[in-house]
């Protein structure tokens, strides 16, 4: 699968490994990238994928470059679910940090272990992504000497050799950083004032929440799918995890909002009033 955001090319990927990664380096970059998400990971033909794919095979779309033959009409052409997937820069650190730029067509006898690799380093580069976020707020400054450790140890686990990521259990890390991105959260939305609504998980799938009061509101895991979010006050508000998949957001008001993904916003819908937070991208299928 491919991210929208990857189609643009940047400079190659460093070989080290800073302290901490430059937010920049959270984002998918197909430029520098073997097709991974396109090769590695498994879909079903649905509303999301036009055809069947197992993990390891080839998606029929990906060119002898390692691009998308339709990146720019992805969801015409019957692949919506390619558009809502990141892998936060998990991609360009195997192909060029792990495998040192040697692809899974040039050396086939890596290929196994490299489809294997890949999503457990996103999903290290996902939490990196979310704690590189709450290091980033002033409200968590009780918290940034916690925050930079946390970061160290993700960070150290990235530069691992593919033999000890192959089998890295990643649940135990997030267990370890969750506690801490929840005092984040919490820190963050005690500035909006009052009393926060705790949704946390809650099954809201096409509830009608049209102007709904949610600033501050813990909304992580909860799931969006078709609600309508119509004019809401979602501002600092905690998404982490939820589902926002045609969930209508035009007009709604996100600025400030904790752990949201440009992955959640390309699954929802929207117009030109939506109020975004800075460094995300109005997705091109929104309304003008």
């Amino acid at each position: 699968m491919s991210a929208p955001t990857c189609e643009g090319s940047r400079s190659p990927v460093s070989q080290t490994r800073p302290a901490a990664p430059h937010p920049d380096e959270l984002r998918g970059d197909c430029a520098n990238c073997f097709g991974l998400c396109c090769v590695a990971l498994p879909f079903a033909k649905s509303n999301d994928f036009a055809v069947n794919k197992a993990s390891g095979e080839p998606c029929r779309n990906l060119r002898d470059d390692f691009r998308c033959g339709i990146h720019t009409r992805l969801r015409d052409s019957g692949f919506p679910g390619c558009t809502v997937y990141d892998c936060f820069g998990a991609g360009q650190h195997v192909s060029q940090v792990v495998y040192g730029g040697v692809s899974w067509r040039k050396a086939p006898e890596t290929a196994r272990q490299m489809y294997e690799v890949f999503p457990v380093v996103r999903q290290l580069y996902e939490l990196l992504r979310y704690l590189t976020e709450a290091r980033a707020l002033a409200a968590t400054r009780p918290l940034h000497a916690d925050l930079d450790r946390a970061l160290a140890r993700v960070t150290g686990l990235t530069g691992a050799d593919a033999a000890t990521l192959e089998q890295l259990d990643v649940a135990p890390v997030r267990a370890e950083v969750n506690p801490l991105l929840l005092r984040s959260s919490a820190l963050v939305r005690a500035a909006a004032g009052g009393r926060p609504k705790d949704r946390r998980g809650a099954d809201l799938i096409g509830k009608r929440l049209r102007g709904a009061k949610l600033r501050g509101a813990d909304l992580r895991g909860a799931l969006l799918i078709a609600a309508d979010l119509t004019g809401a006050d979602l501002s600092l508000a905690d998404l982490i995890g939820a589902d926002l998949r045609d969930a209508d957001l035009s007009g709604a008001d996100l600025t400030g909002a904790l752990f949201l993904t440009q992955p959640q916003l390309n699954a929802a819908r929207g117009d030109a009033a939506t109020r975004l937070p800075d460094g995300f991208e109005r997705p091109a299928h929104w309304a003008r």
